[in-house]
């Protein structure tokens, strides 16, 4: 008897394993060692130096911070491909959903100096969790913020098409767009179009990785269109909650 056994996904995850651990390595590293050299150096050339002592403890803060966003996205990215496949039960408003993360992310839009503006029916109901969904909408309004940042603002609307029974939330900035040849990569582990301006804007690499594995788990779909000097636009769209009929009626 001869038995054959199709092996390609395994191998497949496998190497995909080896990219994130390689990845995340990388990453931890590089802030790492910038920690390691400056203390060297003040342990060394600078011990006395009080101006160069202030800098470089100023800079050790902030790669400390890089560390730990990177530490709580690995985290929060690993927590949620564990419930992946296990389906939400409760039901909530994705309207509600939306303007909450719009006053949660108040004080870094007034940093950019960035208008968050939020067109919403009265109720949008959908099943889902609450914590993720809203997970969702400050990752993709923090994104636009980030890479999207123009004085024209940030819209986001929340929509409810009863025939078809979904309800569509979407992002959209007014900033440089997104050359179509990044569309579909932007939502892989690490996966930056700009390394450098990522970085140094705060960015992990993880948010829309960690987007697109909670709409998995909703069974929700995202779409992300951009051109460029047209800004971007992220939607999500899933299902209606049962009571959606009622409410949008």
């Amino acid at each position: 008897a001869i038995l054959l056994r199709d092996m390609t996904d395994r191998q497949h995850l496998d190497r995909m394993r080896a990219d994130f651990v390689a990845n995340a390595s990388h990453e931890l590293r590089t802030p790492l060692a910038s920690i390691t050299g400056y203390i060297e150096t003040l342990q060394g050339p600078a011990r006395t130096d009080e101006a160069a002592r202030g800098r470089f403890l100023g800079r050790m803060l902030e790669q400390a911070h890089r560390m730990r966003r990177l530490i709580d996205d690995l985290l929060s990215l690993s927590r949620v491909e564990m419930n992946v496949h296990r389906t939400p039960s409760g039901v909530v408003d994705l309207s509600e959903i939306a303007r909450y993360g719009c006053e949660m992310m108040t004080s870094a839009s007034k940093a950019e100096e960035c208008e968050i503006r939020v067109d919403a029916p009265a109720a949008a109901p959908v099943v889902g969790d609450r914590d993720e969904l809203l997970q969702v909408v400050q990752n993709l309004i923090e994104n636009a913020l980030k890479y999207g940042r123009s004085n024209k603002g940030i819209d986001i609307t929340v929509g409810v098409d009863a025939a078809r029974r979904r309800v569509s939330l979407s992002v959209r900035d007014y900033g440089r767009g997104i050359a179509e040849e990044h569309l579909p990569r932007l939502t892989e582990r690490f996966y930056r179009v700009s390394e450098q301006e990522s970085r140094s804007r705060g960015g992990t690499g993880l948010g829309l990785a960690i987007v697109k594995h909670i709409l998995l788990r909703h069974g929700a779909d995202l779409d992300i269109e951009s051109r460029m000097g047209h800004g971007a636009t992220f939607t999500i769209a899933m299902p209606a909650a049962g009571e959606l009929t009622a409410a949008a009626e």
